[in-house]
């Protein structure tokens, strides 16, 4: 599968769906178009069964270092233009945050602003250890997006969160890991074998299950526990009707790997 955006590469292989970010002469720096491949991509691989992990990464030494500030420079967008383009990075993290497979972030370099935004609205951050993520939106006289204001505080505790945004600083792979908001740091010359390790390892999960899982985890702080205990038993109901369920059942009695159709 290719994207017909020359801004975004597209490869799938053994259930995962890489989409890199193509800008590497921008740093990856987010335009209209990237936006664009990146909606239209996430939309079509909702419906691709085979897929079962999304991730994302950067060509070249970045992840995205957000907004492409020479294209902000130049002036030539309207009013109108300007929120369209701020609203395409919220349609993005949305369509992430809703994926009904696990979408991971592999952050191989400078990952900022929209960048830092994208990953932050991720399931899962993969930091190489030199990698470099921050939100500098304070420190340029612009705000916040992509959702970062509700998930932050729920990743990291509204005391670094505040730090982090109205800092602006950037932090390296082992203190994003240290703080929480990166789920595994690793070793520069190990990071692209580590990646598709952890990506192979979520790929075998159950899809359904998967989804259901982060549904309701996204969704459980709004929740009062009843209500979490309701989702969970409607979740458990629903599982066991399918034919995964019984692999599952199946697969531990034989003392062997589960085998997992999304059925």
């Amino acid at each position: 599968m290719n994207s017909p955006h020359e801004s975004l590469l597209v490869n799938c292989e053994d259930g995962i769906a890489e989409l890199r970010f193509n800008r590497p002469e921008r740093l990856n720096a987010v335009n209209e178009a990237l936006y664009a491949a990146l909606r239209e991509q996430l939309q079509h691989l909702e419906q691709q069964a085979d897929v079962r992990v999304i991730l994302l990464t950067g060509a070249g030494r970045a992840f995205c270092v957000g907004a492409d500030m020479k294209a902000h420079g130049a002036g030539t967008r309207t009013a109108y233009q300007r929120r369209q383009y701020l609203d395409a990075e919220q349609q993005v993290c949305r369509a992430i945050r809703a994926s009904s497979k696990p979408v991971v972030a592999a952050v191989n370099g400078y990952a900022l602003g929209a960048g830092a935004e994208m990953a932050i609205a991720s399931d899962f951050i993969l930091m190489k250890a030199s990698a470099r993520i921050g939100l500098p939106e304070i420190t340029i006289g612009t705000f916040l997006g992509g959702g970062v204001t509700h998930i932050l505080p729920r990743l990291v505790g509204l005391a670094k969160a505040r730090e982090l945004v109205f800092l602006g600083e950037k932090i390296d792979g082992p203190e994003a890991l240290r703080i929480g908001l990166a789920n595994r740091c690793f070793a520069d010359e190990q990071f692209e074998q580590e990646v598709r390790a952890f990506c192979r390892q979520l790929a075998r999960g159950a899809p359904h299950s998967m989804q259901l899982a982060k549904r309701q985890l996204n969704s459980a702080a709004e929740q009062g526990f009843d209500q979490a205990l309701q989702a969970e038993l409607e979740g458990m109901t629903f599982c066991a009707t399918t034919r995964d369920w019984q692999e599952g059942v199946d697969a531990f009695r034989e003392k062997r790997t589960p085998r997992f159709e999304g059925r």
